[in-house]
């Protein structure tokens, strides 16, 4: 697809939203895998199936429900992205993070980004949290690839705090008062959707990945380009030790995200009202 047609459609998709809701927050969270039960902490007040949306692309993942909520948390309003899209179904990088930059062109300034991913920190369980300061992307695609949009961001766009750096540490003040316990480390994306092997295990963790997904990077490179803070929070689902790997079914994956969904409901609950 070419530059101007892809504005064009994020254009319209994002015209259509504005007929559909009242208002417009600035903040927005993405769902992970297995974590639609953040969306308990959201007061709905609006809804929209991605399908109506123009141009807007489908999740093909049985447990991303695929719609935008309007609502609040603790009266903080919000928009809340129930599924996402991810490279290994066939998408181009472009329309993965087509929704974020729709999001954007809605007047979004801070992104949350929550996702499920494999632990391979030796220090980290299945069911812990932990709080992305930095990654590696590994998934041989970037959105930021092709023509280069000005009005949306700068060609060669500085990545020297992606995760913003004011939120990470608000994040560990609330997360300390809330009694939730949380680590910070390293995200190494890939593009699946198959697990790693035990000897991609050792390789990863030995390039500096804390825990490893198949996620998160390309929307937040977009969301950098376009000057959004963003704050990003894995939920660690399994446990990717190389030397007693177990096998993992998605079953495993959803289980292990709902069993860890209480600590996380409670810290973005306290959380969200403060950014």
């Amino acid at each position: 697809m070419r530059l101007p047609e892809y504005i064009s459609n994020v254009g319209e998709a994002a015209e259509e939203i504005r007929k559909r809701v009242k208002s417009l927050p600035d903040l927005a969270i993405i769902l992970g895998t297995g974590l639609d039960k953040l969306a308990d902490i959201i007061q709905v007040d609006e809804s929209i199936p991605y399908a109506s949306i123009p141009h807007f692309p489908q999740s093909t993942v049985s447990s991303h429900a695929g719609e935008l909520v309007f609502g609040t948390v603790e009266s903080r309003p919000v928009i809340a992205m129930r599924g996402r899209m991810h490279l290994y179904e066939g998408y181009s990088a472009w329309e993965v993070t087509f929704p974020i930059r729709v999001l954007s062109e809605l007047g979004v300034r801070t992104l949350i980004v929550s996702n499920a991913c494999g632990g391979m920190n030796p220090d980290y369980r299945a069911g812990d949290l932990m709080l992305i300061a930095d990654h590696i992307n590994l998934m041989g695609h970037n959105p930021l690839e092709g023509a280069n949009n000005d009005e949306w961001g700068p060609r060669f766009p500085d990545m020297s705090d992606p995760y913003t750096s004011s939120l990470r540490e608000l994040t560990h003040v609330v997360a300390a008062e809330s009694g939730v316990s949380i680590h910070e480390g390293v995200y190494l994306a890939v593009v699946g959707p198959n697990l790693e092997t035990r000897a991609e295990y050792r390789m990863l963790r030995r390039m500096g990945g804390d825990v490893v997904g198949m996620s998160t990077v390309p929307e937040v490179l977009v969301a950098n380009h376009m000057d959004m803070s963003v704050l990003a929070i894995s939920v660690i689902t399994d446990e990717c030790f190389p030397d007693v790997l177990q096998p993992v079914s998605l079953e495993d994956v959803l289980a292990a995200a709902a069993k860890a969904s209480p600590p996380l409901i409670e810290l973005l609950r306290n959380l969200i009202p403060r950014i």
